[in-house]
């Protein structure tokens, strides 16, 4: 936040000031006086600068040089005004006025702190003296504005007991603009966010409050609780960490880390599990995040959405949809929608897929995925009325290499010709081998089976992909060396 731009005093008119007074209010002399007018002198030049950490450094051995001298605490005040710190700032306004209550430079600008920190009966103090000894026109606009600004919080929180959060949220984002270091307005206005359903907004209020008060612990365990009913494991234990680093023991953060830190980590290995292709494990520590949370519906949904996926690529299509469709009560997610839609389309249920994948573009209309995916889906249902190599050899969409081969054999044992005697049933049994030989020819080969999946034939020469004729008895002579059979072709 920029404290020190919206702070009646500039840098440099704050430095003129700082001169003037040390002429004409001169400085009390001591055996140590030639040193802290060094600290002085270096300390007002970093200020002009604007080499903040450097002035500060040179005003704090000032004020160690000599306690009594209530400039060297206004100018140290100042210093904590441009870093951001009112909180210093104040004790060091508030010293300088034990020291000498007529410095109206030093009590208008505890003034306008206090105002923006929200401490508006305080600011009123200040204003009213101001007004009264020493009749400062501005002073009496500024005390009608705090005491306005008093009359809205007011205001707000009668709102917000009426759980009337819109309106309140409006009135407080105007009291806010003026009194902008107050932790407790924009907590109200968080938790207003937080009964309209906006948790984002509240995120950012309640950061903001734990950066103006720095032992908020109660703060960042409300942003714990946030991000983890937002589903986000890993942002809520950062938070909680942070609560935790202020007090080890907090009755609040400590359970809830316990809980958060084994979320995270289930999270985590389920990632390191897809990435690496370990679907065993992806679903073993989704069903622990299950187990684990029972009552939080978006942390739930983490594991339900991980279910689907790592199911469906283990080939287990019932227990695809049915995570699938948990997770889609919970929250409708444009990649859950299209894991479904994939575990549709290994049931043949290509209308299903269409309808998943249409679903996920009006969620995001430029999803390439579910682009891609409506055209695989309308390509494969074209597909399904011609040859389906998958249903041939009577093996899922996700089977091995391995898998085909031995579903091949089996198939092709079964319907080799030479079983059958001469007649209508060799004829079909010549058809059949026909296909099981095409069928092993395109999933065996990786490029083959890439555009066969994609809804492409790439033995159909009417699909524009066709890459010669193709030779059944290559896969015969391939068959017949691992079997006893042999085969003759009729084609009369």
């Amino acid at each position: 936040m920029e404290y020190w731009l919206s702070s009646p005093y500039k840098i440099c008119s704050t430095w003129f000031l700082f001169i003037t007074l040390d002429v004409v209010h001169g400085v009390n002399r001591g055996t140590n006086q030639n040193e802290v007018d060094k600290h002085l002198a270096m300390g007002g030049d970093f200020l002009a600068r604007g080499q903040l950490q450097d002035a500060l450094y040179h005003f704090n051995a000032a004020v160690e040089g000599d306690k009594n001298n209530y400039l060297t605490y206004f100018k140290r005040g100042t210093v904590y005004l441009a870093l951001g710190k009112a909180k210093f700032a104040i004790l060091d306004l508030n010293k300088v006025l034990e020291l000498k209550p007529d410095f109206s430079g030093a009590r208008n600008q505890r003034a306008h702190v206090l105002m923006k920190q929200g401490s508006l009966a305080e600011a009123i103090k200040d204003f009213t003296y101001l007004h009264q000894v020493e009749h400062n026109g501005d002073a009496y606009h500024n005390l009608i504005r705090a005491e306005t600004l008093m009359s809205d919080i007011h205001l707000a929180e009668s709102l917000v007991k009426e759980h009337q959060y819109s309106t309140a949220v409006d009135l407080l984002s105007s009291i806010i603009e003026a009194c902008p270091w107050s932790s407790y307005l924009r907590e109200l206005r968080s938790n207003c966010y937080v009964a309209l359903n906006d948790p984002m907004s509240a995120i950012l209020d309640l950061r903001s409050t734990t950066k103006l008060q720095s032992d908020n612990t109660d703060g960042y365990f409300k942003l714990s609780m946030l991000h983890y009913q937002l589903g986000q494991p890993y942002e809520s234990l950062r938070e909680v960490r942070d609560c935790l680093k202020l007090d080890p023991e907090h009755k609040d953060c400590f359970p809830h880390y316990k809980k958060v830190k084994k979320i995270d980590k289930f999270w985590n290995d389920i990632q390191d599990a897809i990435n690496s292709q370990d679907y065993d494990t992806c679903v073993d520590s989704a069903q622990k995040i299950l187990k684990t949370e029972t009552k939080v519906p978006m942390v739930q949904w983490l594991g339900h959405a991980k279910l689907c996926k790592c199911y469906m690529e283990q080939g287990k299509t019932t227990e695809s949809i049915s995570s699938c469709n948990s997770a889609l009560e919970i929250n409708k997610d444009a990649d859950v929608l299209c894991d479904r839609a994939e575990a549709h389309i290994n049931f043949d249920m290509f209308d299903d897929a269409i309808r998943d994948y249409s679903e996920a573009l009006e969620i995001h209309e430029d999803f390439q995925r579910a682009k891609e995916g409506i055209q695989k889906a309308q390509n494969l249902q074209k597909q399904s009325e011609k040859r389906d190599y998958y249903k041939i050899l009577g093996v899922g969409r996700k089977a091995s290499k391995k898998e085909i081969v031995k579903a091949y054999r089996k198939a092709a044992q079964q319907w080799h010709p030479d079983n059958f005697p001469e007649g209508p049933e060799k004829k079909k049994a010549e058809k059949k081998f026909i296909d099981i030989a095409a069928a092993k020819e395109v999933l065996t080969d990786p490029d083959k089976r890439k555009k066969f999946d994609l809804g492409e034939d790439p033995l159909d020469p009417e699909s524009g992909n066709h890459q010669g004729p193709f030779n059944p008895f290559q896969q015969f002579h391939h068959f017949s060396s691992e079997t006893p059979f042999t085969f003759k072709f009729h084609f009369n």
